[in-house]
């Protein structure tokens, strides 16, 4: 089966997020072009790739761990 392209409309019902808000917050620092949308032909038009989004987003740590580094040079887990 192939991948599923959606247009920012679509992506924006499915994930609960304005369009304006993925088109000038989310792209290029969550979504990754070639990775999570695309251009067709080069053009303005910006297709995105459910499968790699919908991958991505439940690929998240189950906990954040933090990291202080200490001056001795190690590393202080928090």
């Amino acid at each position: 089966m192939g991948s599923k392209f959606i247009t920012t409309e679509e992506l924006a019902i499915r994930i609960h997020y304005n369009e304006r808000y993925i088109r000038q917050f989310m792209l290029d620092s969550v979504l990754l072009e070639g990775v999570h949308y695309f251009r067709p032909f080069g053009r303005r038009k910006i297709l995105f790739i459910w499968d790699s989004i919908e991958r991505d987003m439940m690929n998240v740590p189950a906990r954040q761990t933090v990291s202080i580094p200490l001056a001795s040079g190690g590393v202080c887990h928090g």
